[in-house]
């Protein structure tokens, strides 16, 4: 069983959902990133997404724009992502680490020749935020046959046909954008996103992980109670970016404990336990 489904599995089993951190690689560091994917998981992470630095990352507000150009500034390529990853699984095979970013640098180095290094480090996933179903086929397909979960992007606005071809192509999970605009640019409804995701979940079958808009352990516990697992990126980056190097690790740690803590106790409560 892949990593990402035997996570979800895991969970769904003891009646908890996944915490899902997103940070950029190389940032504010490319030797602490290590360090950092550590920490989360120690903290209480379930799955990391690790975003890939990009010059223009479309779909991100100021906050992962900054982090992605401290990390350019560093020298941080998708190659020096990788090795990252393979440094990370050397002492953690078991957390799924799902790489996040944009088709460029990856169609710079080849779509089969990305997804045979990207399985060669020890990635598990992969969310190109700009290869929208109608052209990501041959994407899906490829990971595929490297045992990569290609994992996609639906927004509030997506047709029901949009979701059932993307659920044709994803697996691992859905990453449900709860707002629209930019990641870390509003609050979200958690009314609007209770009732979207099980329609999401009846139509593609796949779990469905939701973020955008999660900036607390309060909106964390309540998004866990309606979707399978819990997505923080800004907020997690702030905490970097506002903390000496050297105290970062402790900060994000602090901050993940929190969201962990949250979590847990919204699924306890909907068991009816104390």
């Amino acid at each position: 069983m892949a990593k990402i489904d035997a996570v979800f599995e895991r969970l769904q089993a003891q009646g908890r959902k996944a915490l899902i951190p997103f940070i950029t690689a190389g940032d504010p560091d490319p030797a602490l990133t290590v360090p950092l994917l550590h920490t989360l998981v120690q903290a209480g992470a379930d799955i990391i997404e690790l975003g890939v630095p990009f010059s223009d990352p479309m779909a991100d507000g100021p906050t992962i724009q900054r982090s992605s150009e401290r990390a350019l500034a560093k020298g941080v390529s998708l190659r020096k992502v990788l090795e990252m990853v393979a440094n990370f699984r050397a002492d953690d095979n078991d957390t799924p680490i799902v790489l996040m970013g944009y088709a460029n640098p990856i169609e710079a180095m080849g779509l089969d020749a990305f997804a045979a290094a990207s399985y060669d480090a020890g990635v598990d996933g992969v969310l190109v935020v700009d290869y929208p179903p109608e052209e990501a086929t041959d994407f899906a397909e490829t990971l595929h046959r490297h045992a990569l979960d290609p994992i996609f992007l639906l927004a509030p606005t997506s047709s029901d046909a949009r979701i059932v071809q993307l659920g044709a192509l994803a697996s691992g999970y859905i990453y449900y954008v709860s707002l629209k605009g930019v990641t870390g640019s509003a609050a979200l409804d958690v009314a609007a996103v209770a009732a979207r995701v099980p329609e999401i979940r009846a139509r593609t079958g796949v779990p469905v992980g939701v973020g955008f808009g999660i900036r607390d352990a309060a909106t964390a516990g309540a998004v866990a109670r309606i979707a399978d697992a819990v997505v923080v990126g800004s907020r997690i980056i702030e905490e970097i970016e506002q903390a000496p190097v050297d105290q970062a690790c402790e900060k994000v740690r602090a901050l993940v404990v929190e969201l962990r803590q949250a979590m847990d106790a919204a699924a306890n409560a909907s068991r009816g336990r104390p």
